[in-house]
């Protein structure tokens, strides 16, 4: 199952500290700076990237809809915030969906939607450990398979997730 990720863009931006201060200086900066680290990120995992921006501050000659590096970007129209297009994009894709942001309004409903859900500041931080990964040449599927290790320890019962945080679980770790 291929993953989508709506990710809030200013929201992102802010909760950074590298990218607010590019946003500080010039909003555009801070949005080309976040599209830039995206797309090294999408050409590291290959997953669907849509980045939502309020409409209110987009350049006069963009378009609501558009496509820079393979990161899809959209601008909420005049009147509209963008936590509404995340809403209906997270209600459209339901499962499929990864919703980036810290608002606690879009966490809520992407979650009840059965989207899987993280936050700002910790989905920074995976970009910039897949960054570091690939860098230094590390392949973390790899790793991890190493196999059944045989050992006498018992572990005792485990509670297990609901079968809704399983899945984001899942999401999560693809990242």
């Amino acid at each position: 199952m291929s993953i989508h990720i709506i990710i809030d863009g200013y929201n992102l931006i802010r909760q950074s500290d590298a990218l607010n201060i590019l946003d500080q200086q010039d909003i555009q900066l801070g949005r080309d700076a976040l599209l830039d680290k995206l797309a090294i990120y999408k050409k590291i995992k290959h997953h669907r990237i849509t980045v939502v921006f309020d409409g209110a501050s987009a350049p006069s000659f963009t378009q609501h809809k558009d496509r820079i590096q393979g990161i899809e970007v959209r601008f909420s129209r005049r009147g509209e915030l963008a936590d509404t297009v995340i809403k209906n994009m997270a209600a459209m894709e339901r499962e499929k969906a990864l919703i980036v942001s810290s608002d606690h309004d879009i966490i809520n409903f992407a979650s009840n939607q059965g989207a899987a859900t993280i936050s700002s500041p910790v989905f920074e931080k995976k970009i910039d450990m897949a960054e570091y990964m690939a860098v230094k040449g590390i392949d973390m599927e790899s790793e991890k398979n190493t196999g059944w290790i045989p050992t006498t320890k018992k572990n005792g019962p485990k509670k297990r997730l609901s079968k809704k945080d399983r899945r984001s679980r899942i999401k999560i770790r693809k990242l």
